[in-house]
C-alpha cells in the first residue's frame, strides 16, 4: 500500500516546517547558553566574589552608555576609563537621569568588545541583574563590579588584549504591575 504522492509531499512539508519550527524555537536559548559558555559575542562571566589571584599586570576598561532610539532617559558612564590589575575588582558607576514626567522602567543590555575577553570579564554585581525603575525627574548612581579573570594571560588570543569596552543599552520595559496600576490609577 503506497501513500498517494499527494499526501506523502504534503505530511514531507508539514514535517518539514515543524523541524524548521523546532528548530528556530530552540536557537534562542542554545546561542545564549553558547555565549555565556564561550564568551563569544562579547558576552561576560558572572561570580559572587572576586578573583584570589591579582597579577602586577594592568589592563585599561573602557565603558560605553547607550539608549534605545525611544527611550527617554539619559545614561552615561560617570568615568570614560580605568586601569585595573589583572584579577583585581574594580568598581565603576554608571548614571541614568529620567527628564519626563511619568515613571520608566529600563533594562540594560551588555557586552564587551573586544569579544575575545568576553570570557574572562566577570561581573560581580551589575545594575543591569535587575530591571530598573526611575521615577519622574529622578538621577541614579548605578554601580558595577567586576575583575578581569587572570586566565586571560594565557589564553591564545585573548593574552595580546591591552583594552577591554564595557558598554550597556538601556531599553525601555513595561512598567511592574504595582506601579503601572498607580499610573492609571492617577491618571
Amino acid at each position: 500500500m503506497a501513500m498517494d504522492p499527494k499526501k506523502k509531499t504534503l505530511v514531507q512539508t508539514v514535517g518539514v516546517v515543524v523541524t524548521m519550527g523546532a528548530l528556530a524555537w530552540a536557537s534562542v536559548p542554545f546561542y545564549d547558553w553558547f555565549c555565556r559558555v564561550t564568551g563569544f559575542g562579547g558576552v561576560t562571566n558572572t561570580a559572587e566574589a572576586g578573583s584570589d589571584v591579582i597579577l602586577d599586570k594592568t589592563i585599561k576598561v573602557r565603558f560605553d552608555a547607550s539608549i534605545e532610539r525611544d527611550m527617554a532617559w539619559e545614561f552615561k558612564p560617570m568615568q570614560r576609563e580605568m586601569e585595573v590589575r589583572i584579577g583585581e575588582t574594580g568598581l565603576a558607576f554608571y548614571e541614568a537621569y529620567n527628564p519626563t514626567d511619568r515613571p520608566i522602567a529600563g533594562t540594560a543590555s551588555y557586552n564587551v568588545a573586544p569579544y575575545d575577553a568576553g570570557g574572562f570579564f566577570t561581573k560581580i554585581d551589575c545594575f543591569c541583574f535587575e530591571e530598573q525603575v526611575l521615577q519622574p525627574g529622578e538621577r541614579v548612581t548605578m554601580p558595577v563590579s567586576f575583575y578581569v579573570d587572570p586566565e586571560i594571560v594565557d589564553d591564545r588570543d585573548a593574552k595580546y588584549i591591552k583594552v577591554i569596552t564595557l558598554g550597556y543599552t538601556f531599553y525601555e520595559t513595561d512598567l511592574p504591575e504595582e506601579l503601572a496600576s498607580l499610573t492609571t490609577a492617577g491618571e
